[in-house]
């Protein structure tokens, strides 16, 4: 990653966390946060000799809570409940007793996305702010999908400032399905939209006609370790855990994943860069209650992680970026989930003095030019007709088990059976006196 010389106080301090809960709602996230928001705390003082704060917090959630929940459009208090609680915690481990307010917040289903700025300085500047979702499910349903959060901080006197966009994904699983992936991804490219970048255009801008982009989440990229590797076999086993505690092999292991292969073939994250993410340990997919054991059930993956592009990194070098990735990790202590969480704390490059006086956009290969999908409006509400259609019953049904949607479904057919029989039993007559 490329340093400048340009003082760290001329470069915005962006923390992005990212956290696949396991449909936990409100049980599936341990109350103190401090272990996956205040990492970036103890980092900054090796930034500045002093310790900073970040400039802007972004904080995605996955499968935040039950799916009957969220597909019902239920999602008002947990979301309202995750806002209290993150800016409650950032603000109390602050270094320098800063404030924050919310910039931000959108959830389609169980995919959250909330963005913060710091008072004294992004949030008071924080202008034209969008939301979006897109889900790309069976039938456009938001089960799987992106949401996404755009805003512009405005520049010095004749020039328009820079625009930052923040997009939280979740895209299908299971370890064969990597075409189905690449074409969500493709999907949330084309379908992900926001205002036109000018008046004087109708046509919707992507996600990637902006300064700065951020894209995050679950994209649930595996280890795909061929048979001819000494791992292969091992995969399933402890062994295959033991093994991937060495960071060596980690980096080595990193050749065999799903995300990295794409990108490189420029299927996926085209134009977007990435910290070294081999060096923690997979985040995915460990046994519900424990710090280091992973399920034999599924490969060891890294499912879950953060990229970045800005608009003076060039496509002629996709490996090098301007923007620093000072920290990127996971965090073990978070025991609720099959995933871990995952942190970073990017240093954004300086605004140059020489800025334009129009928003400068990110610079992508001249074989890449991604283009709106006509009809994403119509599939994004029939999507979310859908979720809603299944999401109601679905809760009906759980609210008939007591809990359970199954008990609900076999309460619900032994009801109508019982009415049923009552409405078809046969008419007595009364004997005469």
């Amino acid at each position: 990653m490329v340093e400048t010389d340009a003082p760290h106080s001329d470069r915005l301090l962006v923390q992005i966390a990212s956290y696949n809960t396991n449909l936990q709602g409100v049980l599936g996230l341990p109350q103190d946060l401090v272990d996956w928001l205040a990492p970036t705390f103890q980092v900054s003082r090796f930034l500045l000799r002093e310790r900073r704060a970040p400039d802007i917090v972004a904080v995605g959630f996955q499968e935040l809570l039950p799916l009957p929940q969220g597909l019902s459009g239920l999602s008002k208090a947990v979301i309202n409940d995750r806002n209290a609680l993150i800016l409650s915690q950032i603000e109390a481990h602050v270094p320098n007793k800063e404030r924050y307010s919310l910039i931000a917040k959108v959830v389609n289903v169980g995919i959250a996305l909330l963005v913060y700025g710091r008072d004294d300085g992004v949030a008071r500047d924080v202008c034209d702010v969008q939301t979006s979702w897109t889900g790309c499910g069976i039938g456009y349903m938001g089960n799987k999908g992106a949401v996404g959060v755009r805003f512009r901080v405005s520049g010095p006197e004749g020039t328009a400032g820079e625009t930052y966009t923040f997009v939280n994904c979740h895209l299908t699983p299971f370890d064969h399905k990597l075409k189905q992936r690449i074409a969500d991804y493709n999907h949330i490219v084309r379908t992900l939209l926001f205002a036109p970048n000018s008046q004087a255009s109708k046509i919707p801008s992507t996600l990637y006609e902006t300064s700065h982009l951020f894209m995050f989440g679950d994209f649930n990229f595996r280890l795909d370790i061929p048979q001819t590797h000494d791992l292969f076999t091992k995969r399933h086993t402890e062994e295959f855990s033991h093994a991937i505690e060495d960071e060596r092999t980690r980096e080595k292991l990193k050749e065999f994943d799903q995300l990295t292969i794409e990108k490189q073939k420029g299927t996926v994250f085209v134009g977007l860069r990435e910290g070294d993410f081999w060096k923690f340990k997979c985040s995915y997919k460990y046994k519900l209650g424990e710090v280091d054991k992973y399920s034999t059930k599924r490969t060891p993956s890294w499912t879950d992680r953060v990229l970045y592009a800005t608009y003076t990194d060039s496509p002629n070098t996709p490996d090098v970026s301007n923007v620093s990735n000072v920290l990127y990790t996971s965090i073990p202590s978070y025991t609720a989930s099959d995933h871990k969480p995952v942190v970073s704390l990017l240093l954004l490059p300086p605004r140059p003095i020489d800025a334009p006086s129009s928003v400068p956009t990110l610079r992508l290969p001249a074989h890449y030019k991604p283009t709106p999908d006509p009809r994403a409006t119509i599939k994004r509400y029939a999507g979310r007709v859908l979720d809603r259609i299944i999401g109601i019953i679905w809760w009906l049904f759980t609210l008939l088990g007591a809990g359970s949607s199954i008990i609900g479904v076999f309460n619900f057919f032994l009801g109508l059976g019982a009415w049923s029989w009552w409405k078809n039993r046969p008419s007595t007559q009364e004997a005469p006196v």
